[in-house]
């Protein structure tokens, strides 16, 4: 069996953010004694919210596109859908690294704008890539 090279390196891109993400989240609750939970702390909500969900949509993801690489579907095809999504997920991020992207306060609407954008493109190429390995079975 082939490795699903361009996948692996889709997942290794994400599970370093993810990781990243985990550690802001640690070093938060290091410095503020949140053992569990976020307490009344909206930046440890929007660092705890900002790596869950990344957590719930790229394991999925990466399964699919692992699939659809393994099922035979041309590089550029499988490169498209990995790059829109992890640039996706890197302008989600972005968005919720301010209480104005993640909890709609004042400040600057690019926040509002790069988690809009990522959120989008999350679902955009979730939904996109599914139906294309759905419409490239064959029985």
């Amino acid at each position: 069996m082939n490795v699903p090279v361009i996948s692996t390196v889709v997942a290794a891109i994400l599970i370093i953010l993810q990781q990243s993400l985990m550690l802001n989240v640690g070093m938060h609750r290091a410095k503020t004694q949140i053992g569990i939970g976020v307490g009344k702390d909206d930046i440890l909500e929007r660092k705890v919210r900002r790596h869950g969900n990344l957590a719930e949509n790229s394991a999925l993801f990466v399964v699919t596109l692992a699939l659809t690489e393994l099922r035979g579907a041309p590089s550029i095809i499988v490169i498209g859908f990995g790059a829109v999504f992890v640039i996706a997920r890197f302008f989600h991020a972005l968005g919720f690294s301010s209480l104005a992207g993640s909890h709609l306060t004042e400040g600057s609407k690019m926040f509002q704008i790069m988690r809009a954008i990522g959120a989008m493109g999350t679902v955009f190429t979730g939904v996109a890539l599914g139906g294309f390995l759905l419409f490239t079975i064959k029985a």
